[in-house]
């Protein structure tokens, strides 16, 4: 194994500083892992840390990513779940095994270390076994999108065969939460500006699709959908105004799940929907590293596909980042090897 590596890095906050250098390959303490690396999963998280950091004390050179999937190549000495050759997937979060998130316990990619880069070493309880069925570039997807739909609808709630689920978008949480939700038997309604990504969502498992661009007030279609009874869950991945119809589309003692905050940091509505509807509002931020094993056995069990809209070679992360940025029909990835 060569003794060098490439990695991205930014000396500080902004895209423009961004640079692929070579810097040594990192030695595995006796509870870590050596991972190469083959594909890193993009998020829009990772824009926002390239920014500005997200308000968070970011080391300098920053390496930014979080999701990646990659072959073990050395263990250190105390090292009992993995070994050389075994393939595997990252944890969004160090150290967050199950239950209440622990302190000290940090997300990966700031201010965690990142994973934009040709090897990475990990502490063992940072790694899962990737999925048996799914490639390098799917297999990354799981981390932080994949675990943030199904934290929302097995983990941090019951759904039910029988239950309507809202979606808003078609990114890469929004088509996990459409497949996985569909998987579990609920009615699953789709809400996106284009009439091209819905009929695209449908083909996932979505039974109907509404365009609020067309219908800005979706949330009395999906009233209209469900024969005025409302949703029992809605994932709300735009935030601001959205959030307001996301409370009135739901049916009386429905749950919001506040995952994605595109449209604004701001959730911006009346409490009345709250109060009448007698709803939950649950923040969902990725999930530990047990769900992610679950997830990982419903995968294969399910033979479920993450969807990536396209591939870009570990050179092109600039322009991987201005795709990520336009917006994607699920998933963005770098091919690292």
């Amino acid at each position: 194994m060569a003794s060098s590596m490439r990695r991205w890095q930014t000396p500080a906050f902004g895209r423009q500083h961004l640079q692929l250098a070579d810097v040594p390959v990192p030695a595995p303490g006796p509870r870590d892992v050596l991972v190469r690396v083959d594909a890193v999963a993009l998020n829009y998280r990772d824009l926002l840390i390239l920014r500005d950091g997200m308000g968070m004390a970011a080391p300098f050179p920053l390496v930014p990513g979080s999701d990646m999937s990659g072959e073990v190549v050395a263990t250190g000495a105390d090292v009992t779940d993995f070994a050389p050759g075994d393939a595997v997937i990252s944890t969004f979060f160090t150290g967050w095994q199950d239950g209440r998130q622990p302190p000290g316990s940090m997300a990966l990619g700031v201010p965690g270390p990142g994973v934009l880069s040709e090897y990475i070493v990990l502490g063992e309880v940072s790694l899962v076994t990737a999925p048996r069925t799914l490639n390098a570039a799917r297999a990354s997807t799981l981390t932080c999108a994949g675990l943030t739909a199904w934290y929302a609808l097995a983990e941090a709630s019951n759904t039910r065969p029988g239950d309507t689920v809202v979606v808003i978008g078609t990114g890469g949480v929004a088509l996990f939460a459409v497949q996985i939700a569909h998987a579990q038997g609920a009615r699953v309604i789709v809400v996106s500006g284009s009439d091209e990504k819905l009929a695209r969502a449908k083909q996932l498992g979505a039974d109907d699709g509404v365009n609020r661009t067309h219908t800005p007030q979706w949330a009395d279609e999906v009233r209209a959908l469900t024969g005025g009874r409302g949703a029992d869950h809605v994932l709300e991945l735009a935030g601001e105004h959205n959030f307001g119809r996301s409370l009135t589309s739901l049916t009386q003692g429905g749950r919001v799940s506040v995952i994605g905050n595109l449209g604004g940091d701001e959730l911006t509505t009346s409490v009345y929907p709250l109060l009448r509807g007698r709803a939950t509002v649950q923040g969902i931020g990725v999930g530990h590293r047990r769900a992610l094993e679950d997830l990982v056995r419903a995968v294969d069990w399910l033979k479920l596909s993450p969807v990536i809209e396209r591939e870009y070679p570990f050179e092109a992360l600039p322009a991987a980042l201005d795709h990520l940025e336009r917006g994607a029909f699920g998933k963005v990835v770098v091919q690292v090897r």
